[in-house]
């Protein structure tokens, strides 16, 4: 081990081998239901550890609402579904107040919000008014009913998903929700050998529906204590800051070519979520410090809804993807 990094890295280390067996047994649960979406699960991972929200883009079919019920089961935690229509009012989020005749008294009816793991599933499809609702929750973990705010769950993760493809009847997200999302994953199709696989288990039956509780909400948060104590060295901070600044003023790290195909940057919660998924990355990894590979794994789907492009990267086909592809190979690995 590098003799330049703290004392307590070993300390770190040795709690990362006695008590993340419980990662491991996660993903051999998953493997009973998914094949395949490797990094779909590792991303649903780093997000539940740091305590992030994921936004996750893909057609349907492709095992995103399977994927988090299972996580849900896995870890023994409450899970919710909250299908999302043009019609649906703030109140079928976060719940309402409810008038007893008998007793000639309101009380509390509170929403699918109340759990731990919350499945939006295509979030797009609701109004501004349920938007705001779900904001509250995700910003604040709290929701407020009538004249009283209720605490949220603890681990409390909302899941969104939005189909790319059909947008007719959808609400575009606005910038300041969509930049709540720790991360913004595009879920695709399997590989042949994969599909194969899915095909063979469904006809035969072999699908083992019966997924264990293999760890628990506490493993959840002492997993996130242990995530603080991290290591990450000052030039992975400074590179960190060199790639989200880079997004803000491309010039200045001669990324002129780029210039005229951004709208605006990252903001600091870019900068903010990046170190927390780089050390996550790290710690799924079984390490106790961050490398500058750590950063670049995970840069895409941070960065991904953070970057807003004009209408000459719309009309020239650049994606997203393809400037951060361009600022990773530019910025000076430390």
């Amino acid at each position: 081990m590098n003799r330049n990094l703290p004392n307590n890295i070993e300390f770190i280390q040795k709690r990362i081998e006695e008590e993340l067996y419980f990662f491991d047994d996660m993903k051999r649960e998953a493997s009973k239901v998914m094949v395949g979406q490797d990094n779909l699960w590792d991303r649903l991972l780093i997000a539940l550890i740091s305590g992030g929200h994921i936004l996750l883009e893909g057609l349907p079919g492709l095992a995103k609402t399977l994927a988090i019920k299972t996580m849900a089961k896995t870890i023994d935690a409450k899970f919710s579904r909250i299908q999302f229509t043009p019609d649906l009012l703030p109140a079928d989020v976060v719940g309402t107040m409810v008038y007893n005749p008998g007793k000639n008294e309101f009380y509390t009816r509170k929403g699918p919000i109340f759990a731990n793991l919350v499945l939006a599933d295509e979030i797009n499809r609701a109004p501004a008014k349920v938007q705001s609702a779900l904001l509250e929750a995700m910003q604040e973990r709290q929701v407020t009913i009538g004249h009283d705010t209720y605490s949220l769950g603890n681990p409390f993760m909302v899941l969104a998903t939005q189909n790319p493809i059909e947008q007719e009847g959808t609400y575009p997200l606005p910038e300041a929700q969509t930049d709540r999302f720790m991360m913004k994953v595009k879920v695709g199709y399997p590989n042949r050998a994969d599909e194969k696989l899915i095909i063979q288990k469904n006809l035969s039956g072999e699908i083992d529906q019966d997924i264990n509780a293999v760890a628990t909400t506490h493993q959840v948060l002492s997993a996130r204590n242990i995530l603080q104590g991290l290591y990450m060295d000052q030039k992975i901070e400074h590179y960190i800051l060199d790639v989200i600044e880079s997004t803000r003023y491309p010039a200045q790290f001669n990324l002129s070519e780029i210039i005229p195909y951004i709208q605006y940057g990252g903001s600091p919660r870019a900068s903010i979520y990046l170190a927390q998924a780089s050390k996550c990355h790290a710690l799924l990894n079984k390490r106790a410090y961050v490398i500058p590979e750590d950063v670049r794994a995970i840069s895409y789907d941070v960065l991904r809804h953070r970057i807003g492009l004009s209408f000459e990267a719309e009309a020239e086909n650049i994606s997203v993807d393809d400037i951060i592809t361009t600022i990773l190979n530019k910025i000076q690995v430390p």
